[in-house]
């Protein structure tokens, strides 16, 4: 690129999850001669909402080399097999985003199709009947991989990720980066330097006047984005017409026991309410519309449903949905709450940072290049990214049954975005899933939010009907039996931390 041709130093600006997990992503998979320095300051806090993830942490944890008992012990962590979803399809109702697959393959479509099928003659239980995951979190039971193996098409572990405390995961990953060589600079940034004729970012001058120079940028500063939102004036697309949750209110409390191995997100009258174990305090939030509820009712309402008593006075955040349209301009890239905001419903929050570095790493420019064509691919494959993590969040509002309450009666009548409306009408015709591109939800995650939401295919996949309806019942009975007795076979979860990683005492 024109602005750096020959990047020998990065410069990140801000710390936390976004600008640690930067730094640790980034010193593994470029060059050792690129110097990375880290600007924050402990004068600056962190938001730090984002402490439930998804299982492609696992993933970002291998690559960085993070040992994973070690890991969840000094994060405090407890294991999540998904998210419960109560009160979205009204009161008392309650349904399972669990990862991991549903059921096992059979023929030439996929399992839930099989499941359509024999629901719609009386043959079937629930679809959740048919998860090892589900099941597990459902009875509280975990263990990474069964003690026999569940059987043929079966995977051998659940599917899991992580509830872990987002400032101690931070802590955790820049005493990691320092061994490995990061520079961490302590400073408030009260400007950002620019190059007059390209406008690229030369320095970021600190409070008391010292500048920190680079090659190339990483914006991790939080929903001020001073550098690609203030300083190179990258604009904002609001996306509140149709996620219109503006505010948040977080706190911590007392530990709840015993440890659910999932996540929890309560429907209320304005919003949502999220649910977080961990092995020293639960975390807490309330997700509301402004223009629906108070500020003083929602913190009565969030500290009146704590599961334990409260830890400190509730903290609130104030945000609009939405992203910037490029998330990478001149020589600075953008990650976590600065490239954009999407509410913690699906905990895809910590997987934007990892998916957005580990993008940059695959598309950084080489010495020489000009970058021109790689930072054209990061914004696309960045929008296309966001785009369908929104849809899938529109979708659990959409398909709400809150009759009476008029911010759900709002989100029922709303056009959802046409990417969306498609995905609607092809599930409602025939059951199918239609995944793009790579995608980040899966067919399963799809399939159990519409099933669990109440939207009903008119009929399966003629493909489900080329066995018998006494084959199909056949195979959905043994395979309940052995998901059953496979999850019947594993601790407690608590169990398991307590014997392979459990935190020292707090």
């Amino acid at each position: 690129m024109t602005e750096a041709p020959h990047i020998q130093s990065i410069v990140i600006a801000g710390g936390g999850t976004a600008g640690w997990m930067a730094a640790a992503a980034l010193r593994q998979g470029l060059p050792s001669s690129i110097s990375i320095t880290l600007v924050e300051s402990e004068a600056i806090g962190i938001v730090g909402v984002g402490e439930a993830t998804i299982p492609q942490i696992r993933l970002f944890n291998a690559v960085v080399g993070l040992d994973e008992d070690a890991f969840i012990r000094a994060t405090q962590a407890t294991f999540k097999l998904g998210i419960e979803f109560s009160g979205w399809s009204g009161p008392g109702s309650r349904y399972l985003h669990a990862f991991g697959p549903l059921g096992r393959p059979l023929g030439m479509t996929g399992f839930h199709q099989y499941w359509l099928a024999a629901r719609a003659g009386g043959e079937a239980g629930s679809l959740w009947d048919y998860s090892l995951t589900a099941q597990a979190a459902a009875r509280g039971r975990f263990a990474r991989t069964f003690p026999a193996p569940p059987g043929p098409g079966l995977p051998a572990g659940l599917a899991h990720a992580f509830h872990f405390d987002a400032a101690l995961f931070a802590a955790h990953l820049r005493a990691v980066c320092e061994l490995r060589g990061v520079v961490r600079q302590e400073g408030v940034i009260r400007a950002v330097r620019q190059d007059a004729a390209s406008g690229a970012i030369t320095a970021l001058t600190l409070e008391g006047g010292r500048d920190i120079v680079g090659d190339f940028f990483i914006d991790c500063t939080g929903f001020r984005s001073l550098l690609l939102g203030g300083a190179l004036g990258a604009a904002f697309e609001d996306w509140s017409h149709w996620l219109p949750c503006d505010r948040a209110l977080a706190v911590p409390s007392g530990s709840e026991r015993p440890l659910k191995p999932y996540t929890m997100a309560m429907a209320h009258d304005a919003g949502w309410q999220w649910r977080i174990p961990l092995q020293h305090r639960t975390g807490n939030g309330l997700v509301y519309a402004s223009a629906f509820l108070d500020d003083d009712t929602a913190a009565q309402r969030l500290l009146a449903n704590l599961p334990g008593p409260a830890l400190a006075d509730p903290r609130p955040l104030r945000f609009t949905t939405g992203r910037r349209r490029e998330a990478w301009r001149a020589n600075c890239v953008a990650l976590g709450l600065a490239a954009g905001f999407m509410e913690p419903l699906e905990s895809t929050s910590i997987h934007l940072i990892q998916s957005g570095v580990q993008r940059l790493i695959d598309l950084f420019p080489a010495p020489g290049a000009t970058g021109h064509a790689e930072r054209a691919a990061y914004n696309r494959l960045t929008e296309r990214e966001y785009v369908r993590i929104r849809d899938f969040l529109i979708l659990h509002y959409w398909a709400n049954a809150r009759h009476g309450e008029a911010f759900w009666d709002a989100r029922r009548v709303l056009d959802p975005p046409g990417t969306l409306a498609e995905k609607i009408a092809l599930f409602e015709e025939g059951g199918r899933v239609l995944r793009e591109e790579e995608e980040l939800f899966t067919e399963p995650g799809w399939v159990q939010v519409f099933v669990g939401q109440g939207i009903e295919p008119a009929r399966a996949s003629t493909l489900a009907h080329i066995i018998t309806p006494q084959q199909r019942a056949g195979y959905l009975a043994d395979l309940a039996r052995i998901t059953a007795r496979a999850v019947e076979a594993l601790p407690a979860h608590e169990a398991f931390i307590a014997r392979h990683c459990a935190a020292p005492a707090v």
